[in-house]
């Protein structure tokens, strides 16, 4: 079966896609039936030989979800634009995990009441004061 699809050329960081149609199993850097245009993903420019490419499907020849949504959005030829990849099915161990941890962040933790006077007197800055310390002046006081 014959594809119209995307071959990379162009630099390393600086990639540029050509048209191509060859077999489906071939490589789609190696040789080629036809090149059918190019396509510039940084300027959106996309050269296709319209005619060539309408020949080709007429002829039966398929293409890959990608240049089949590329030709759709530039308007070379009539159709819907399908889904180019799948998600993945999520990790159901990684799913517990993130709701256990919104779980936990969701329940409120109990607030404090404000201290009253003798506990403001039984607490310390200076770190040698013992809590024997502090609970023999609680004691004196009340």
């Amino acid at each position: 079966m014959l594809m119209i699809k995307l071959s990379k050329i162009g630099k390393t960081n600086k990639k540029i896609f050509r048209l191509i149609i060859s077999e489906k199993g071939r490589d789609p850097y190696g040789r080629s039936l036809e090149v059918l245009g190019s396509y510039n993903p940084y300027s959106k420019n996309l050269e296709a030989k319209t005619d060539r490419i309408k020949y080709w499907l007429d002829k039966g020849a398929g293409m890959t979800a990608s240049v089949n949504n590329l030709l759709v959005g530039k308007g070379v030829i009539e159709g819907n634009k399908v889904t180019a990849s799948k998600p993945g099915k999520a990790n159901e161990k990684k799913v517990a995990q993130a709701k256990a941890k919104n779980d936990k962040k969701s329940v409120p933790e109990p607030v404090n009441a404000p201290a009253t006077s003798a506990e403001k007197a039984t607490t310390s800055t200076d770190p040698e004061v013992t809590v024997e310390n502090q609970e023999e002046k609680a004691e004196a006081k009340a």
